[in-house]
């Protein structure tokens, strides 16, 4: 790990104890490594407001396989976009649903245009972009 710096933070007490709440609901074990996490997250957040920053996202959809040549648009959507396309991950929910979960690296506004495409394309139940970086 890189050279820690300690820092005191002043906090309310009602703050604290809510974000202690929260902290312990969240599996972290100090206070330290939830802020540090939460400042990662902050900055992903701020790199990704950049639309040429270079940024890496995974978007997860669940869609109805049977739906009208979905799953050929999806496909054809990627292959246009091979360039931001680093691989996906399709499985079987049921009969009826599938889960795809596509992983991508571009600039933010490549990315967040690509994401939205998917996520809006008729069929898809349910979708998701989940901000990455590779630098933060």
């Amino acid at each position: 790990m890189s050279d820690l710096t300690r820092t005191a933070l002043a906090i309310d007490r009602d703050l604290l104890e809510r974000f202690d709440g929260w902290m312990a609901s969240h599996g972290y074990t100090n206070r330290s490594e939830a802020m540090r996490d939460l400042i990662r997250s902050a900055l992903v957040e701020a790199e990704w407001a950049d639309p040429a920053a270079e940024v890496v996202a995974a978007v997860s959809i669940i869609y109805d396989h049977a739906a009208h040549d979905l799953a050929q648009a999806l496909t054809e959507r990627q292959h246009a976009a091979h360039h931001a396309v680093l691989c996906s991950q399709h499985v079987h929910l049921d009969h009826d649903h599938c889960l795809e979960v596509i992983l991508l690296q571009g600039t933010a506004g490549q990315l967040r245009e690509l994401a939205e495409a998917i996520i809006a394309a008729r069929g898809v139940r349910a979708g998701k972009l989940t901000l990455l970086s590779r630098t933060v």
